[in-house]
């Protein structure tokens, strides 16, 4: 007879991941072992092997999990209708709402996702490159005659704004909505107009 899912699966899974998430960022991938993962998690060695056969494919879902709901929210935002420049801050302001809390999950994906095989690699950097594009789709739309024809100069520009993003992830891990709001701004105005839009 097949075993039954209990009720409460999904919700100790995410307990697990985040869990998880937190001793990879913390220990490294290479340190934590499924003893340490369990006894982090709160449940016995048999229980997290019930939902994981090992901490690799428990990495694997870390990220996949993390990764696949991030593009998801950020290409999900319904920008039709609204000026280039409106797109570019509500696309600012969803992507520092989106790291708020995912300190470890980000952390984890920066220093942990070359542990896995080249195929998970491959489908976790395709989110990175769904979010990258409908990002560089609206630097465009503010800016079409500076871009046009020029893809390294629009990659450039693209990626610069995830590092002003990324910074503020790595250095303001605390802050809270309002300060995420106030530094959309700034990197919108910076990315639009330069300092003296400031």
């Amino acid at each position: 007879m097949a075993r039954t899912i209990a009720k409460d699966h999904d919700q100790k899974r995410d307990q697990i991941l985040k869990n998880a998430a937190k001793v990879f960022a913390t220990e490294g991938f290479d340190r934590a072992s499924m003893a340490l993962l369990a006894r982090e998690c709160g449940i016995s060695k048999a229980n997290i092997y019930h939902y994981y056969d090992s901490k690799d494919a428990l990495l694997f879902d870390i990220l996949e999990t993390y990764l696949r709901e991030l593009r998801d929210r950020i290409c999900g935002i319904e920008i039709a209708g609204m000026a280039p420049d409106g797109q570019l801050l509500a696309v600012v302001a969803e992507t520092l709402r989106a790291y708020q809390g995912a300190d470890h999950e980000h952390q984890v994906q920066i220093g942990s996702m070359s542990a896995l095989p080249e195929d998970q690699q491959k489908l976790l950097r395709g989110y990175q490159r769904d979010m990258v594009n409908f990002v560089s789709d609206v630097v465009k739309a503010n800016a079409p005659q500076v871009f046009d024809g020029d893809a390294a100069k629009l990659r450039a520009a693209t990626m610069s704004v995830f590092g002003m993003l990324n910074w503020y992830y790595m250095w303001n891990t605390g802050a809270g909505s309002a300060a995420r709001e106030d530094y959309a701004r700034t990197v919108t105005r910076l990315t639009l107009g330069g300092l003296g839009a400031l």
